[in-house]
């Protein structure tokens, strides 16, 4: 290992002021594709953040000798839209104080609730002092701008160990993951159910097959501008029933698919060959893990959401040999379909001590609540029981 020598923290404005392969370098074996430059690059380039957005681009670089050699993906945050950790009420309280709570600095991949790593470093220097000096720098930079909060989204565990010590807050979030143990089809996945489980996920699939419904699986190598039209309709057309705008807009799926191709598969619901709904998976081969990440119909079919969603996505990981499918943030109904649930943290540092205390009190008793939330989660596993009788 070389000590960096000379070194320099700046922020980056756009992604592309680094080249892809600098920062891609800094990216260990087990980084998911969210954290690509392609990926990042792609959200700016298209508008999703930047802008009038509220998602100000203001990535932390760590240059030794003008070489990159560190960084973190920041956002100066002006709402607490697109993160799946909900921080509405420490907003309102910091207003009924008369105190701003925006802008705060926000770690995270935009709009992806992906555990990952957050503290970037090159692994020809010295990972330890690297990530301690991104985390001073993001400190730094909150006092020196009177800014109210940092928060890191979903680090890994050695960065919550680091982040921990340097005085962060931590919180819990519960998400549910499918695991492979090693199936070798849908129907041997549905022998490690319970019989109540079985039956109820047959009959889900009885029903969207009784309305002459198939599916078309396209690997992103192999898709077509047509398939990603009409897959942006169906994401689209969720946001609109839920009377809500879409952070996404065609423009980012259409370049995420011209340069992340190997990473992404559609899954096209056709009735009598007319596509009425989609969903996509990131698939990440390296690491064995599968992302479910949008989803939407055009026309409403009983339990085609599971279908699309769920049971076709399982059913791809079992023929590719794919250890984890993450669904997605939140959706106790996931646990009815064979996930389970997976506690994962955030890390939070408030700069004003009053309230940084309070925060802290409030996690500790939110802490408790979801430790009794995931154990009674257990007691409502999918999965049949292993215990062996006395």
């Amino acid at each position: 290992m070389t000590e960096p020598d000379i070194q320099q923290v700046v922020i980056l404005d756009r992604i592309t002021d680094v080249s892809s392969k600098d920062w891609n370098a800094l990216l260990p074996a087990d980084a998911n594709p969210f954290l690509r430059h392609e990926f990042l690059s792609a959200l700016e380039e298209t508008g999703c953040v930047g802008g009038n957005t509220g998602w100000q681009i203001a990535h932390l670089a760590l240059k030794n000798h003008g070489q990159l050699i560190g960084a973190v993906p920041l956002y100066l945050k002006q709402h607490s839209y697109g993160e799946f950790v909900f921080d509405w009420s420490w907003a309102q309280a910091y207003e009924q104080q008369g105190m701003h709570y925006y802008p705060k600095i926000l770690c995270a991949i935009p709009f992806t609730p992906v555990q990952g790593p957050r503290l970037l470093y090159s692994s020809q220097h010295d990972g330890d002092n690297i990530r301690r000096i991104l985390v001073n720098s993001l400190k730094s930079l909150i006092s020196d701008n009177n800014l109210s909060s940092a928060h890191i989204l979903f680090p890994i565990k050695s960065e919550i160990e680091i982040l921990k010590t340097e005085g962060f807050l931590l919180r819990d979030s519960v998400q549910f993951h499918w695991k492979n143990h090693n199936f070798q089809s849908f129907e041997h996945f549905l022998s490690a159910l319970t019989m109540k489980r079985r039956k109820n996920i047959r009959r889900e699939r009885e029903q969207v097959s009784r309305e002459g419904i198939t599916f078309r699986h396209v690997s992103g190598v192999n898709s077509s501008a047509e398939d990603w039209e009409f897959f942006f309709s169906c994401y689209q057309r969720t946001y609109i029933e839920h009377h809500s705008s879409p952070y996404l807009n065609k423009a980012f799926f259409a370049l995420w698919a011209e340069r992340m191709p190997e990473h992404l598969h559609l899954i096209i619901a056709e009735r009598h060959t007319t596509p009425i709904a989609s969903s996509l998976l990131v698939v990440d081969q390296s690491n064995s893990k599968a992302y479910g990440r949008y989803w939407g119909a055009l026309d409403r079919v009983a339990c085609l959401h599971f279908e699309t969603a769920y049971y076709q996505a399982i059913e791809y990981c079992i023929t590719e040999g794919i250890h984890t499918f993450e669904g997605g943030a939140q959706g106790e109904h996931k646990m009815a379909r064979g996930f389970l649930p997976e506690t994962i943290q955030s890390a939070h540092w408030i700069n004003d001590p009053r309230f940084s205390r309070a925060i802290e009190h409030f996690l500790e008793r939110e802490h408790q609540g979801i430790g009794a939330y995931v154990n009674e989660l257990a007691e409502h596993s999918p999965l049949k029981s292993t215990k062996v009788s006395p």
